[in-house]
């Protein structure tokens, strides 16, 4: 893995079989530390259910998949709150935050059934609830799943989008916003 510095830390996770790590709790810090190194975005993916309730979640995991057909995946742990009706959901809704939506993307970290209260979004003929003033927008068609480990990986095609030719996006790195 390269020459070793003294600011450097090397580990061996233990895979058993496909999708079974034997990690200890230390181990799976360091992981969590390696991943941070990678910059990402910070969006807030939003959805309703039959009855009209709606739900949102702060994730980093979005990505682009495909542009001929237009294609994004984002993922959730599976034992979030919300997991059960995103899985459900005929749509889902990405809205990717701007540099001044800190506030927003800790309120949707947090489980709370207000995370909507007092917060501006339209509500699409999909029934997904979109948030105003962010850097971009996607209303995607839930198209299907795979689970990896702890976490559900969702498959949208992008039926709508739209975005700010000025905004900055929020950016998360080793565990802070940059800014």
């Amino acid at each position: 893995m390269g020459a070793m510095r003294e600011e450097w830390v090397a580990v061996d996770a233990s895979v058993q079989d496909y999708g079974l790590a034997n990690m200890a709790l230390a181990q799976q810090r360091h992981l969590r530390n390696a991943l941070g190194c990678f910059p990402t975005g910070v969006a807030i993916v939003t959805t309703s259910d039959e009855q009209g309730a709606l739900f949102g979640v702060t994730v980093s995991s979005f990505n682009a998949v495909s542009l001929d057909p237009p294609m994004i995946l984002w993922s959730q742990r599976l034992s979030a709150p919300s997991n059960g009706a995103f899985r459900r959901a005929a749509y889902f809704g990405v809205n990717v935050l701007g540099s001044h939506q800190r506030n927003l993307s800790e309120r949707f970290a947090r489980p709370s059934p207000d995370k909507f209260d007092s917060v501006p979004y339209v509500l699409t003929p999909e029934g997904v609830p979109l948030l105003d003033d962010v850097a971009a927008q996607f209303v995607c068609r839930n198209d299907f799943r795979s689970f990896g480990g702890d976490h559900a990986v969702f498959f949208g095609s992008v039926v709508h989008f739209g975005y700010s030719l000025t905004a900055t996006p929020l950016i998360f790195s080793r565990g802070a916003y940059l800014v």
